[in-house]
């Protein structure tokens, strides 16, 4: 993969001078040690894995106030957010914008659908702010365990954020629920929404396009609109979207643009880090989990996304014969994983004992991630 040098704009040209611009390059896993020296209202990932400063609160307070009117959020709507994973942290915020846009608002966090669809119900909601699989599994639910006609919701508008969708999610809410769906992209740092679509082929509407980029996965660069076509990172600067003054952050998320100057939602993902369930999973402090535990030799991490919500699977390979029936060890794995997230990684052992099975492997079945290195990825 070889950056064409009309399409880059290289940041540091390597003599220690830059090209007006002395920007450091940053991705999730440089965050990790923020919350040592970060001041102020901090935003932290549900695995405390990555701490950014808020940045300020009129400015956030005004993405919020965007996102909801570009969803056509008005004065008579009630608005009901249910997020889970990392997009929680915004839950309150998305609350008070749209108690400010809408006639109410309520933040009612991540719970059963049946729960869901009594706030809902109770609140005589007419917007829902959800991640794309909990609004496919309500759906879902609706007609098959609640027998319960999704119309009778009454949801004029649906507000998808903090997941990368299925295809087709979009026009399938649109219509099972004949409402205005638009997803809203957020930085993955703070969960302040940086811009939305309004149907699934269109790019994203960007709220400040200074604050939102692309970049090549080759090499510390950032591309020049009109785009070339292939995959590239989208980066993310400023406050509001986590980064400090002068830093370049890299999402992870993977885009394919095509010939223009639009920004595409995020179909990928790459790094050290995988999204499930609205959760960035980091694999780095997987491996130093798994590398206390004596007699580990390798280990695959499985993602699917069966029917409506993503699972997450860990198959560990041990070296001795000894360890792969002994229910000690497994769940000494579990409660390693455990520790580090709060999604549930259900852990299954290799039948085969092995001293050279490989390592760090990710299995993604629904296409989303991929790879570690993302210097390896074909353009």
């Amino acid at each position: 993969m070889t950056a064409d040098p009309a399409q880059t704009r290289t940041r540091d040209r390597g003599d220690g001078a830059a090209d007006g611009n002395t920007a450091a390059w940053r991705t999730r896993s440089d965050l990790a040690s923020a919350g040592r020296t970060a001041t102020g209202l901090l935003l932290v990932s549900a695995d405390a894995d990555s701490v950014a400063a808020a940045g300020g609160h009129a400015e956030r307070a005004g993405a919020y106030a965007a996102a909801l009117e570009a969803a056509g959020v008005g004065a008579t709507d009630r608005v009901v957010v249910a997020l889970s994973g990392d997009g929680e942290l915004a839950g309150a915020q998305w609350a008070q914008a749209a108690a400010e846009v809408a006639r109410a608002a309520a933040s009612v966090g991540p719970r059963g659908r049946l729960r869901l669809h009594h706030a809902l119900d109770s609140l005589k909601a007419t917007t829902l702010v959800i991640t794309p699989t909990g609004a496919m599994d309500l759906l879902a639910r609706l007609h098959l365990e609640f027998l319960l006609d999704p119309l009778d919701l009454g949801l004029r508008h649906i507000i998808l954020t903090g997941e990368i969708a299925s295809r087709r999610t979009m026009p399938h809410l649109a219509a099972e629920f004949e409402a205005e769906v638009t997803e809203v992209y957020c930085s993955p740092f703070t969960a302040v929404p940086l811009g939305w679509r309004s149907s699934e082929p269109a790019p994203l509407t960007l709220f400040d396009p200074g604050s939102v980029g692309l970049a090549s996965l080759e090499k510390d660069e950032s591309l020049v609109p009109p785009y070339a076509a292939g995959l590239a990172e989208v980066v993310v600067s400023g406050p509001v979207a986590g980064a400090v003054a002068g830093a370049t952050l890299r999402t992870g998320q993977v885009v394919r643009p095509a010939a223009g100057d639009a920004v595409p939602a995020p179909e990928h993902t790459v790094g050290d880090h995988v999204l499930v369930r609205g959760v960035w999973l980091s694999l780095n402090r997987i491996e130093r989990a798994l590398g206390k535990i004596d007699g580990v030799s390798g280990w695959e991490l499985g993602v699917s996304r069966q029917g409506t919500l993503d699972a997450v699977a860990l198959t560990v390979t041990f070296s001795r014969e000894s360890l792969v029936g002994n229910p000690m060890w497994k769940s000494r794995v579990r409660q390693a994983l455990q520790a580090l997230t709060p999604i549930t990684i259900d852990v299954e052992i290799s039948p085969q004992a092995s001293e050279s099975a490989p390592r760090g492997v990710v299995n993604d079945a629904r296409g989303h991630h991929l790879g570690r290195d993302r210097t390896a990825i074909a353009r």
